[in-house]
């Protein structure tokens, strides 16, 4: 009979981690169109990249569609959150407690609206949350899953949702074993592939399993991407402010008063207005990233993004939004690493290769912000997929920069979003 039952929990696990990955798959296209739905109102285009909606929009409605968008948002976590607690997904999956359904559903969407209506928060906090519901809901029947099992799927739920908005397979898996489990285990490692595979291949409906960024077609040579393996020391300073500044700005008492309405509003104002002479500031942080790659960027507003991106999503998580930190704190390490590239050729007379740069300091940025530097270059290479041995540059600069903030601060949990710190 222990044999038999140890079989048959066995067979439940594996029609789980099945369910989880077509779930989380779903998850990630839901609010995939959802965001795309919002991003397309509030700027008032039909094709194209949200930066190009941005630029082809009208200066009213860059100011008043992100007012707009964050103060509906407002509305509804006032009336969710004077109701109900909305826990952090990493804490309440390690601490095996049930899962809100209904809360973080609800949670989700107004994250999508918030993000898709310009606000400088990431888009990954929403499938992470919904992946986990949908899986937590449709897996509840297998009886025979211990506590440890549960804890598994929601967290390879949680990174399969990650995978399916980015097209990011492999990062995806990773962000469940080393980031939300910290654990090499085989039944975790199986699990962690078989649905974050599942769950791109899900997603590729609408990602069309494509790049998230596009690397530029010119060729690198190892000669110039070598300048980006000093970069460790900037990525270390850039992370290390971007996670200060995070921090400092915990939501205030106002995040379950109807001042949330007016603070999300004027927030989403701000960045409207700034939209005008910097429209790569709204959103989660692709555009800038984008820009970067496409070596866009001036010295000037390579300045002023490094400066206003943290700032602005600082102000949106004071204000009471919620959303993930990952893109965001991307994205300034792509405007360090283009500002820095661009400083040193305005001096040198040199001629860097802004694309490996930018992209090599974000990788590292993203490895002292979430604690896991392997990851990190893993998702920032599936995120553009370069030539593969500028892998090898990302790995470095990330565990060089990790390795800085371990000696000098020590061991930090990851900044996942404004509730999990």
């Amino acid at each position: 009979m222990p044999r038999r039952l140890a079989i048959n929990r066995k067979l439940d696990f594996f029609c789980a981690v099945i369910i989880v990955g077509l779930l989380s798959g779903v998850a990630g296209l839901s609010t995939t169109l959802v965001l795309r739905f919002v991003e397309h109102l509030t700027y008032h285009y039909t094709f194209g990249s949200l930066l190009e909606g941005i630029t082809g929009s009208s200066p009213v409605r860059r100011a008043l569609g992100p007012m707009l968008g964050a103060a509906l948002a407002g509305l509804g976590w006032w009336m969710l959150r004077r109701k109900t607690q909305v826990p952090p997904l990493a804490g309440t999956i390690a601490g095996h407690e049930r899962v809100p359904h209904l809360s973080w559903s609800i949670d989700a969407v107004l994250q999508v609206v918030l993000v898709g209506s310009g606000a400088s928060l990431g888009r990954e906090g929403a499938p992470r949350q919904f992946a986990a519901v949908l899986s937590d809901a449709a897996s509840g029947w297998l009886r025979r899953l211990s506590p440890r099992d549960r804890e598994i799927l929601l967290s390879c739920a949680a990174g399969a949702g990650l995978g399916a908005v980015y097209a990011v397979p492999l990062a995806g898996a990773l962000f469940a074993l080393r980031i939300m489990l910290n654990t090499w285990h085989p039944r975790a490692v199986g699990a962690a592939l078989v649905t974050s595979s599942l769950a791109v291949a899900v997603g590729s409906a609408i990602t069309h399993d494509h790049p998230e960024l596009d690397w530029p077609s010119a060729e690198s040579t190892y000669l110039l991407s070598a300048h980006a393996l000093a970069l460790a020391p900037v990525a270390f300073v850039v992370g290390v402010a971007f996670n200060r500044i995070m921090a400092a700005a915990r939501p205030a008492s106002l995040i379950r008063t109807p001042l949330l309405i007016p603070a999300l509003a004027a927030a989403g104002l701000l960045i409207g207005i700034s939209s005008h002479w910097w429209p790569e500031l709204p959103g989660n942080g692709k555009s800038i990233l984008t820009v970067s790659l496409a070596s866009g960027m001036t010295l000037w507003s390579a300045a002023v993004i490094l400066v206003l991106k943290p700032l602005l999503t600082a102000l949106f998580l004071r204000a009471g939004g919620a959303g993930g930190m990952l893109t965001p704190s991307l994205a300034t390490g792509a405007a360090a690493g283009s500002l820095l590239a661009l400083a040193i050729d305005a001096v040198a007379g040199t001629h860097l290769q802004v694309p490996v740069i930018s992209l090599t300091a974000a990788a590292g940025v993203l490895a002292v912000t979430q604690g896991s530097p392997i990851w990190a270059a893993v998702f920032v290479w599936e995120l553009a997929r370069p030539p593969i041995w500028l892998l090898i540059v990302f790995v470095v600069t990330a565990v060089g920069a990790h390795g800085l903030k371990t000696l000098a601060m020590g061991r930090r949990p990851p900044l996942l979003d404004h509730r999990a710190g």
